[in-house]
């Protein structure tokens, strides 16, 4: 009888561990590669091309602690509006998981978006930019790094100003994020 008690706990635990009903942002970002209405890239930190640019100390440790991004763009189209309207849905509700904490909300006349982030307030491991426009679609992009302060995210953008990047290598993202 024990036994059987034991094995029915054991069960219940395994079926209550992996019936996790909200989707991580990894397996939203697997799941939909390979949808025709994404546009998917994953690129290294040195695409930004830092080599050879006079940084300062916090500048150069922000950039440091970058590894790669991870890009997910939803094209919208007269054709896929309900699906747009869906994902955008699906996004927002990850987002809306406790893990993430929000650094700040963006409305501009690009559209509307959040920046939210994943580790500790002193060494984050994941920026989360999210950002849509009702005409255009909209843009998820995973900044992955070690450590990374939320501070140097402002010397982070003025590094990558002096970089001079314009957005070589990003493909379709580039000209999608661009407008």
């Amino acid at each position: 009888m024990k036994s059987i008690f034991k094995s029915i706990v054991v069960l219940g635990a395994v079926l209550l561990a992996s019936c996790s009903s909200q989707q991580s942002l990894q397996e939203y970002y697997v799941d939909n590669s390979e949808n025709p209405n994404f546009l998917s890239i994953d690129v290294p930190a040195s695409i930004l091309k830092m080599e050879g640019i006079d940084l300062t100390p916090t500048q150069k440790e922000a950039v440091e602690s970058l590894r790669k991004f991870n890009l997910l763009a939803f094209k919208k189209n007269d054709d896929n509006a309900a699906e747009y309207e869906m994902e955008k849905k699906k996004v927002k509700e990850i987002l809306k998981g406790d893990d993430f904490v929000e650094l700040m909300k963006i409305n501009s006349q690009y559209g509307k978006g959040v920046i939210k982030y994943l580790g500790e307030e002193d060494a984050i491991d994941e920026v989360i930019i999210y950002g849509d426009h009702k005409d255009k679609g909209f843009a998820l992009v995973r900044v992955l790094g070690k450590d990374m302060n939320p501070a140097h995210i402002v010397q982070l953008m003025q590094a990558i100003q002096k970089s001079e990047y314009k957005g070589e290598g990003l493909g379709e993202i580039g000209q999608f994020l661009k407008g």
